[in-house]
């Protein structure tokens, strides 16, 4: 379970809004039954972003996604399935939006 790999939302309750997670737990902690997830929400749902620095915009599989950093969790592994992707390449922003939820830059 690499850093940074998409999952499909499988929770009825929230995949139409939260379609897809993004695992953010550093790889050194594989042996956790748990990983901390950020949901995607598409683009076009989110009106206003004044905190863009907290939730950016990724492209994952050719669509647009807001990471909705607020509503980090930790979910079970077995919860996840199997991975749909990966947004290695938006590492920076990740982090940077992670960093900025924690100390407020």
């Amino acid at each position: 379970m690499p850093q940074f790999t998409v999952y499909r939302n499988k929770s009825s309750r929230s995949n139409s809004t939260f379609p897809f997670l993004v695992d953010v737990q550093s790889d050194l902690l594989e042996q956790l039954q748990t990983r901390v997830v950020i949901p995607l929400t598409r683009t076009a749902g989110v009106a206003k972003r004044p905190l863009s620095q907290l939730t950016p915009a990724l492209t994952f599989d050719g669509d647009s996604y807001v990471l909705m950093t607020p509503q980090l969790a930790g979910v079970a592994r077995s919860e996840l399935g199997a991975p749909a992707g990966s947004v290695a390449e938006e590492r920076n922003a990740i982090i940077a939006a992670m960093d900025f939820l924690q100390t407020g830059y």
